[in-house]
């Protein structure tokens, strides 16, 4: 018995999308190491976002659940063929004690997407927006993946996009603060609303301006959109706004002369 039995059927999802294979061949920290693997370490995550999790140390509450432990188990093992599963086993120097990784193994694996020489680049009083590595690259193309997926099954040919920055407050003593004068991040975050899911996402410090660089994430996520569409709308409050000399309004906004040429080009294609 456990009081997160909902969990398994997320799992059950997954295989079908097939991400696990999506993050083995995108993400990539773990190659050939030992320890808790790719798959192993997202998945637990993912699980733990679903469950309610605020924090990485409430991993120990699914560690503590003997029954979606139990499941778990099971789950990793199934319709692997025995050279895999011996494969799986050998990633332990000991026997394996846990079903989900510690919260000190996932901050050490975090920390693969963060990257120093970045940080280095930053300049005081400027917003500024760190470039992703290729492990954060790989995240991405794990989500697109899945939209991929997703339209394959229940097609439209519509994308209206949402994009708004949401202010997450937090207590990290590296945090900035945002306009509501409290310590956040501030990830920008573009939705397909037709299929309800996150086509994109940016996760940035809280200082930085919602509208800042707006025009360049709507160009990605167009980038990102599924064969099939064949119309984009975008919808988004007053950070939209981008006054330059070339840029059409859409939506009560501003896109840059890029961006409206990639909307002019979807729209005039078979996508």
């Amino acid at each position: 018995m456990t009081g997160l039995g909902g969990l398994p059927l997320y799992l059950d999802l997954a295989a079908v999308m097939g991400m696990s294979q999506s993050i083995e061949k995108h993400v990539q920290v773990r190659v050939g190491e030992q320890g808790w693997s790719d798959v192993q370490v997202v998945m637990a995550l993912i699980l733990l976002n679903l469950a309610g999790g605020e924090h990485v140390e409430d991993l120990r509450r699914l560690e503590e659940d003997e029954g979606l432990c139990r499941v778990l188990r099971k789950v990793e093992r199934a319709g692997l063929k025995r050279k895999v599963r011996r494969a799986l086993e050998r990633r332990w120097r000991k026997e394996r004690q846990r079903t989900v990784p510690s919260a000190s193994a996932v901050f050490r694996y975090l920390a693969a997407f963060h990257d120093p020489e970045q940080e280095q680049l930053r300049q005081t009083g400027k917003a500024f927006i760190p470039a992703p590595n290729v492990h954060l690259e790989g995240l991405e193309k794990v989500n697109q993946d899945l939209v991929e997926w997703v339209q394959s099954k229940r097609p439209e040919k519509m994308a209206t996009l949402d994009m708004d920055a949401t202010l997450v407050e937090t207590q990290k003593a590296e945090a900035l603060y945002g306009y509501q004068h409290f310590k956040a991040y501030q990830p920008l975050n573009t939705y397909w609303a037709e299929q309800g899911l996150v086509l994109h996402t940016e996760f940035r410090d809280g200082n930085v301006p919602a509208g800042y660089g707006q025009s360049r994430v709507f160009e990605k996520a167009l980038s990102l959109l599924p064969e099939g569409v064949q119309k984009v709308r975008l919808r988004s409050d007053t950070a939209a706004y981008q006054h330059e000399s070339d840029t059409p309004r859409v939506a009560g906004g501003l896109m840059s002369g890029a961006a409206s040429k990639a909307v002019t080009q979807l729209n005039g294609s078979s996508r």
